[in-house]
């Protein structure tokens, strides 16, 4: 395989010497036919650049192969590496996260060590999954960014998955417009510039549902769910063809056969890349749950929550498994089943703060408090309701803020401090001059389906 780097010319012409000392070979045995015993006295010297045509005429006389004379590696190193991340992959597809964590980085310090930049960005957004997964949102967003930056110069559809991670590391700390101007600016420029790529679109779509519902855009949001269930069926079943991609490409590995080992360690890169779309598709299940509840059918609602929950839980994405399980809690609480719902709740309030997951700790507590209002507990109700005010104006949901002010507007106005009361009122009228609307702007470009 050829490099895009390669070594320093006097690196290179140590490398020459030692090798052509080392077979016994004159410098002039080196040259013929093509070049002289001169030029290379010249690169052996390091006062002269070969050529690409130069260099591989020199490695085939010296019985090794490009890579290894012009970077000093073995092209099985960096096809070994790549079979190694694909292990890394697989682990974090099943859900170990910390331990795949750990194969990332001693990964990509072995990349970092022998130069090979695409290895380098592999293992960053690898390294920044699992901190997803895991709920380190401030590294998992410096991880996307160190690969963003080593992807730089690459096509768009390359860059995407950095990108998306990114978007969606500022969407769980509560930074939700510029998550969403990150991936609408990345489906624009897909659809706009005719790179229809159905794995790009489906993670860009797929990210912004979240984004969408919390800033009150339940129309682009239930587009984007369309839009990434249409495409969702390309990237069924990827687990027993990425194992058998693999498999094989250990076998022509231990042929030699590093180029055709490279390919197949690509299909099973590929697929196990799409295993983390799991994630993804289960926000679209999310994404469905939501709308039946808005229009009532709590059973469906209930269904398709759960079903999201599950897929969650299976890959251990606690964050992402916590805010489903508060829009359930909700559906529970509106089918009589508070107690159930409250339980879901305080079961889940641990993983969520202001930095993880802002908007649906929010929405966790005003749930409590509405709970607590039923049970005529008026103290425990205004905590609750207080700590979601809190959490809404750091993360700016404009919609959710106006109607917790109500909520805690009214409370007060029961409990007799009508002034405390009014103030509510207008913090949320000043979020209410357009209910349910967003600054977001046009949407981006539709996709070819």
């Amino acid at each position: 395989m050829e490099v895009q780097e390669r070594d320093d010319p006097e690196t290179i012409g140590r490398r020459v010497q030692q090798l052509r000392a080392a077979r016994g070979l004159t410098q002039k045995q080196l040259a013929e036919p093509a070049y002289t015993p001169a030029y290379v006295s010249t690169l052996e010297a390091g006062r002269v650049r070969a050529s690409d045509e130069a260099l591989r005429h020199i490695a085939g006389r010296l019985g090794v192969t490009f890579e290894e004379l012009a970077a000093g590696r073995s092209p099985h190193l960096a096809t070994a590496l790549r079979l190694r991340l694909t292990e890394a992959q697989r682990t974090l597809a099943t859900g170990e996260a910390e331990e795949a964590a750990a194969q990332y980085a001693a990964l990509f310090a072995e990349a970092e060590t022998h130069g090979l930049v695409r290895e380098r960005a592999t293992a960053l957004l690898g390294l920044g999954e699992c901190a997803l997964d895991t709920g380190d949102l401030v590294e998992a967003r410096q991880y996307f960014e160190r690969a963003e930056e080593e992807l730089a110069g690459r096509p768009l559809p390359v860059r995407v998955p950095a990108l998306r991670g990114r978007a969606v590391a500022h969407y769980l700390a509560g930074e939700l417009r510029y998550a969403v101007y990150l991936l609408e600016t990345a489906v624009d420029e897909l659809n706009r510039g005719g790179l229809h790529d159905p794995d790009a679109l489906l993670l860009l779509y797929a990210s912004v549902i979240g984004p969408y519902m919390d800033m009150g855009a339940h129309a682009r949001a239930a587009q984007a769910a369309e839009f990434a269930l249409a495409l969702a069926p390309q990237v069924e079943d990827p687990a027993l063809l990425a194992r058998m991609h693999r498999s094989v490409a250990r076998t022509l590995l231990a042929e030699g056969r590093v180029a055709e080992a490279d390919a197949s360690l690509a299909k099973a890169a590929e697929l196990y890349r799409r295993l983390q779309l799991r994630t993804e598709l289960a926000n679209c299940h999310w994404m469905r749950g939501y709308v039946y509840a808005q229009d009532g059918e709590l059973e469906r609602a209930e269904q398709e929550l759960r079903e999201a929950l599950t897929m969650l839980s299976a890959t251990r994405a606690a964050l992402y498994s916590s805010q489903a399980a508060v829009e359930l809690a909700d559906v529970l609480h509106r089918r009589g089943r508070s107690e159930e719902a409250a339980g879901l709740l305080h079961g889940v309030l641990g993983d969520l703060s202001s930095e993880r997951g802002a908007v649906h700790a929010a929405a966790a507590h005003r749930l409590l408090g509405i709970i607590a209002e039923d049970a005529r507990d008026t103290e425990v109700a205004e905590e609750h309701y207080v700590r979601a005010l809190s959490l809404l104006e750091r993360a700016g949901a404009a919609g959710d803020l106006a109607d917790l002010c109500r909520l805690l507007g009214d409370l007060l106005r029961r409990t007799g401090r009508v002034e405390a009361a009014l103030d509510a009122y207008r913090t949320g009228l000043g979020h209410r001059t357009a209910p349910g609307t967003t600054t977001l702007g046009p949407a981006p470009a539709q996709p070819p389906l």
